[in-house]
């Protein structure tokens, strides 16, 4: 085949869909066809790809909300049946979205959705680049003002709404009230400050009732901010949204996390082995071991590594300890839905995200679990006011006490203010943190100053 009709044939399937946009740039360089030519015809096999697409509802989700909430799969059945639908695991790792964005340069998208943004990481980078528009001329008449307050402002960003919510997470403690009734406390109390947790935890280890008093995530969304915020929640700059690391309370919260370390699992500042190092932590498997009474982070990691034990029913939930004089607030955040600019069936998407959320399969097996297939509860719980109404009008027989205490736990939590940095914001600064942690750095103050700086200089950077 001359060179001629190979570009005639390139062109041709190009047209037709029939190739992908890699193969399309692929074979374009080897023929010598002019870049702007190229990346055109690219555009064109997307458009053509996507354009066959319309009439299916194409979305993704980032791969732990499909594990942990098997009930998705029947609401995807009952969907597809009334208009199609196809789900896929998204790929990202570790809260990677460099995929849509490559796309989005391309003005296409794969998707119509992507479940599984956090706001305060992906948010404005999304927006920034392109990626997603708002949902506001899509969504159900109320359904803005049915939202949870601070939630709904959570998902803003320049006054439109670009994440849709769907699973709540608020950081707490729990603990395991039979190594604690075996420490000689009181297995029903909370801890209220951290000098009492500090305590009971030295208390669990001196009585031998656990080999560990205490565990925890380091990474900084799951540890040092919501700590800071027991102590203060004015940290963050009101221009840049970054938190500020070298500020008092943050400095105060690393010093308590340090008194923490020889009560821990030594492997705590170890990173996770799924999800690019998130996931996957040693502290999940200290407390689903019961090596550790005491435990810092979001509701769901509790309910879920209880859930393996042989009495799951010993696990205990309370707010988060805080400082004497402490403003007592925590972190909470929601994992949801965005809008793909260039997808297509929009509505539809938005009619999906009203029938997933407002589903009361998918709150009940997140509170109880599912014994018959051995799915434990995750404890992720709903976000409409409206819903939480109707729970405490007449209370359904699986809802547990431990979620409205959550819920109401949101009245003292705060979250964390996006910024455009992302997770970078939080990888720049963690080996300034973990340095003192280690031992490394003998001073709290200079450690977050160098995470400070660290981050300041990376923000210069964008």
């Amino acid at each position: 085949m001359g060179k001629d009709q190979q570009v005639r044939s390139l062109f041709a399937d190009a047209m037709a869909g029939r190739i992908d946009r890699r193969t399309v740039l692929k074979r374009a360089a080897a023929l010598g066809v002019a870049a702007p030519v190229a990346a055109a015809l690219a555009q064109e096999t997307m458009r053509t790809a996507l354009a066959s697409e319309e009439g299916k509802l194409n979305l993704t989700y980032y791969d732990w909300i499909l594990n942990l909430h098997s009930p998705i799969n029947t609401v995807n059945e009952e969907f597809n049946a009334v208009y199609p639908l196809d789900a896929q695991v998204a790929p990202t790792a570790g809260f990677g979205i460099d995929t849509f964005i490559e796309e989005a340069r391309d003005k296409t998208s794969t998707y119509d959705a992507y479940i599984g943004v956090t706001p305060f990481l992906e948010m404005i980078q999304l927006v920034e680049a392109g990626v997603i528009e708002p949902w506001d001329q899509y969504l159900p008449e109320g359904a803005l003002d049915d939202l949870i307050p601070a939630i709904r402002a959570e998902g803003s960003y320049q006054d439109k709404f670009y994440v849709w919510p769907f699973l709540l997470d608020v950081i707490v403690q729990g603990w395991n009230s039979d190594i604690v009734a075996k420490a000689e406390l009181d297995p029903e109390k909370a801890p209220a400050t951290w000098d009492e947790f500090l305590a009971n935890a030295k208390q669990v280890v001196d009585k031998g009732a656990a080999p560990f008093g205490l565990t925890f995530d380091f990474h900084a969304w799951r540890s040092i901010l919501p700590i800071t915020h027991s102590i203060s929640t004015d940290v963050y700059d009101p221009e840049t949204g970054i938190f500020q690391w070298n500020s008092d309370a943050a400095v105060q919260a690393l010093e308590i996390m340090k008194q923490m370390m020889p009560l821990a699992n030594p492997d705590v500042l170890n990173e996770g082995t799924t999800d690019a190092g998130v996931n996957g932590t040693p502290d999940e498997q200290a407390f689903a071991s019961q090596q550790a009474a005491y435990y810092i982070k979001y509701q769901n990691a509790h309910l879920r590594f209880a859930g393996t034990w042989p009495d799951p029913s010993k696990l205990r939930l309370g707010a988060l300890p805080k400082t004497a004089d402490g403003a007592g607030g925590t972190v909470f955040w929601t994992t949801g839905s965005v809008l793909m600019t260039y997808g297509n069936d929009k509505q539809q998407a938005s009619d999906y995200l009203t029938t997933l959320t407002t589903d009361q399969r998918i709150w009940e097996h997140s509170v109880t679990g599912d014994k018959s297939k051995n799915e434990t509860a995750v404890g992720q719980l709903p976000v409409y006011q409206s819903m939480w109404a109707e729970y405490e009008a007449q209370k359904p027989a699986w809802l547990a006490d431990w979620a409205f205490a959550i819920k109401d736990g949101l009245g003292a939590a705060s979250a964390i203010a996006p910024t455009k940095m992302s997770i970078s914001q939080f990888t720049t600064a963690t080996p300034f943190y973990v340095a003192y942690l280690k031992g490394e750095e003998a001073d709290a103050k200079t450690a977050l100053t160098k995470a400070m700086d660290a981050v300041m200089a990376e923000y210069a950077k964008m």
